[in-house]
């Protein structure tokens, strides 16, 4: 669990880790510097492939966040590992097949928990099952795609924010005695 000596961890998951997830951790970074936030949270991104480990942002996904003035030229896409089940507090996937496959990897119920769809953020389709949350990929289609992508996001930061704040909130530091303090109760 997160503690206020820590930041806040956050992963964002989709297929090859070159169009949506960068999209996803990079908006989101933005927007928690926008509100304070980034000193406290950390944000990433990766694949569940290790099919384009390697390589930068699509063009396409850099000339939309580009736009906002979102720079993403130092992304390096790469493949999931599974300690960052325990190392991160929050997993984001992007479309459903991301989230099915995180929840079966998954070593127990806590880093299972830590799953979820971005989109589960947005109020639009927060209630609806987890098919109805995805977002799909837009590697095979044009530049409206990623701005429909984009848009996607977008819709989720102010609750992804949200719970952040509240993670943040229910944080509790950890206490340390030094040598000279003596244990309760031992007095």
């Amino acid at each position: 669990m997160n503690s206020s000596s820590s930041p806040y961890r956050i992963i964002a998951v989709c297929t090859g880790n070159i169009c949506r997830s960068p999209m996803a951790a990079l908006m989101l970074a933005s927007a928690l510097e926008a509100e304070g936030l980034d000193g406290r949270v950390t944000v990433d991104s990766a694949g569940t492939t290790g099919y384009e480990a390697g390589r930068p942002i699509d063009p396409r996904a850099a000339r939309r966040l580009g736009a906002t003035q979102i720079v993403s030229d130092r992304h390096v896409a790469r493949e999931w590992q599974d300690e960052w089940f325990r190392e991160r507090d929050l997993i984001l996937a992007l479309d459903v097949d991301h989230f099915a496959w995180l929840r079966e990897a998954a070593p127990d119920q806590e880093s299972m928990d830590k799953v979820r769809m971005l989109r589960s953020f947005d109020p639009k389709v927060s209630g609806r099952d987890p098919l109805d949350q995805g977002i799909e990929d837009p590697w095979y289609g044009g530049q409206a795609d990623f701005d429909a992508v984009w848009q996607q996001i977008h819709g989720a930061l102010p609750g992804i924010i949200r719970h952040v704040r509240s993670a943040l909130t229910q944080a509790v530091p950890i206490q340390r005695r030094t040598v000279a303090e003596p244990a309760a109760g031992t007095l």
